[in-house]
């Protein structure tokens, strides 16, 4: 199938955590392991996949707050909590890549886009250290021009710090430059970065449909990049 038209974008940015991959099952494994480690009782998938979008560290705020019956504000206070993440940190690292697998036309969209001369980034509220164990146990790495981690930058997303740095490392106009995400933040993000944004139904958005937050266009998978 060959391309005869210009791409319609210069620059494609995309989610991580149910947008690209499916990295609930494996995230709840290590957020499990360190409640059981501190003699906590577990939270089930649901509640894991609801808690998914504004990095991992918050999502174990989230757990403890559950399972203890505190305020987020209360954890957040905790003197053990760098403790409690130290823990989470070595079962993450340890999960990573082990229960998670990459989403429908994924890797055969990217490697087209990439083809055809788009420049591809990830901007992602998790961790950099696990963005890259994440990245790496799919083989993407190659595949990605840029990637912005929720450390990577002061803010995280919804600011849209992460998208305007790769707009200006790319030397891309925010019209020619697209985001791909699974939820309100990334709707927002790019919002607020003046970019235009699809959406994909299947990713973890706090447990509310997608159509919602009224991005773009709503895609079923990858393979629609490519049209």
């Amino acid at each position: 199938m060959t391309h005869t038209s210009p791409t319609a974008f210069d620059l494609v940015m995309f989610d991580l955590d149910g947008t690209l991959i499916e990295t609930a099952p494996e995230i709840c494994d290590a957020v499990n392991d360190t409640l059981k480690h501190f003699g906590l009782p577990e939270v089930t998938q649901d509640q894991v996949d609801r808690w998914i979008g504004y990095g991992t560290r918050e999502l174990l705020i989230q757990a403890l707050a559950f399972v203890r019956k505190l305020s987020v504000d209360a954890v957040r206070a905790f003197d053990t909590l760098p403790l409690i993440a130290a823990e989470f940190d070595r079962h993450y690292q340890r999960r990573c890549g082990t229960r998670s697998q990459l989403y429908p036309q994924v890797r055969e969209a990217l490697q087209q886009l990439r083809q055809q001369g788009v420049r591809l980034a990830v901007v992602t509220n998790k961790e950099g250290r696990y963005t890259q164990t994440v990245l790496a146990a799919h083989a993407l790495v190659p595949l990605f021009d840029r990637v912005v981690s929720g450390d990577s930058l002061p803010t995280k997303k919804p600011d849209p710090a992460g998208i305007h740095s790769c707009l200006a490392q790319f030397e891309v106009r925010p019209e020619r430059a697209l985001f791909v995400g699974d939820s309100s933040i990334d709707v927002a993000t790019a919002r607020n970065a003046g970019v235009p944004v699809w959406a994909l139904p299947y990713g973890y958005n706090m447990g509310q449909p997608i159509e919602a937050c009224a991005p773009d266009r709503v895609i079923d998978d990858f393979s629609m990049l490519l049209n």
